[in-house]
């Protein structure tokens, strides 16, 4: 099991994305003030720099329009971008973490060994046994070829994320025959109300269902408080959330209790 709890609340970027409380999204600071705040889980954006580094940074290029592949880590971080390891040194160790692994187009053409596949199979291989880890990315090559080349542990999962465009059946097909162990689909692709239900038209409550026959867990991204009710009631297993407090008091209302409340050892600070 990835995730305890229906649904497991997931920091969407820490914090939330954007600025909210004035924490910036992937920011040590953001990532900090979600632990603070009692989630367990947060995600987070994972790139690599030019020399090799990982850094949490969602778009492909800086706010000033360089590409985040063509700078080093030390060009980044004057830049205000973290290194994952930044956050990994300081984030509580009972918060797992969610990476959303961000490929580039030179990872078709480098050296393998420079790859961000290799990165990422070095960091989990680094970091094992030190908290939960789900890692996943819209590039279904990259959790094929942590199957192929990473030595789990039990305490790391592999999803697939899809977007908009892309339905929520054939990503569960797609995730459960890569072999994995979660789907993280956009809220869009679960539709807690559909419009006209009819053939062909699945629900977010049987979409979920087949997931779980598929021995998948569902993580959805990005609902507002009123939606990540409907999908705890539909039977998802974690929404990632911009808005912590805003869902978890909806959760409460609806006596769905946010997990959060259950686990108050997770504020114990990382290596304590």
């Amino acid at each position: 099991m990835i995730f305890e709890g229906q649904p497991a609340v997931v920091g969407h970027r820490g914090f939330g994305a954007g600025q909210p409380d004035g924490y910036r999204e992937n920011s040590v600071e953001s990532f900090l003030a979600a632990a603070r705040h009692g989630v367990r889980w947060v995600e987070l954006d994972a790139r690599r720099s030019s020399d090799g580094e990982l850094v949490l940074w969602h778009d492909p290029v800086t706010a000033d329009g360089q590409l985040i592949a063509g700078r080093t880590a030390a060009e980044l971080a004057v830049a205000g971008i973290a290194a994952l390891a930044d956050v990994l040194a300081v984030l509580p160790a009972g918060v797992g973490v969610n990476i959303d692994v961000k490929t580039t187009m030179k990872d078709a053409t480098d050296p393998p060994a420079q790859r961000t596949h290799a990165l990422i199979a070095a960091a989990l291989h680094h970091y094992q046994g030190t908290r939960p880890f789900l890692i996943s990315s819209f590039d279904p090559s990259l959790p094929a070829y942590l199957k192929d080349h990473s030595q789990l542990t039990g305490g790391e999962a592999l999803g697939l994320i899809t977007d908009e465009r892309y339905p929520a059946a054939p990503a569960i097909s797609a995730a459960a025959n890569l072999g994995l162990e979660a789907v993280c689909l956009p809220t869009d692709a679960l539709p807690v109300r559909p419009a006209q239900p009819g053939p062909g038209r699945l629900s977010a409550e049987e979409l979920l269902r087949h997931a779980h026959a598929a021995g998948l867990e569902v993580l959805t991204w990005s609902p507002d408080p009123a939606d990540a009710v409907l999908l705890a009631q539909a039977g998802v297993d974690a929404v990632c959330v911009n808005d912590i407090p805003g869902v978890e008091a909806a959760l409460r209302r609806a006596e769905l209790p946010a997990v959060t409340d259950q686990r108050p050892e997770i504020l114990r600070p990382a290596g304590a």
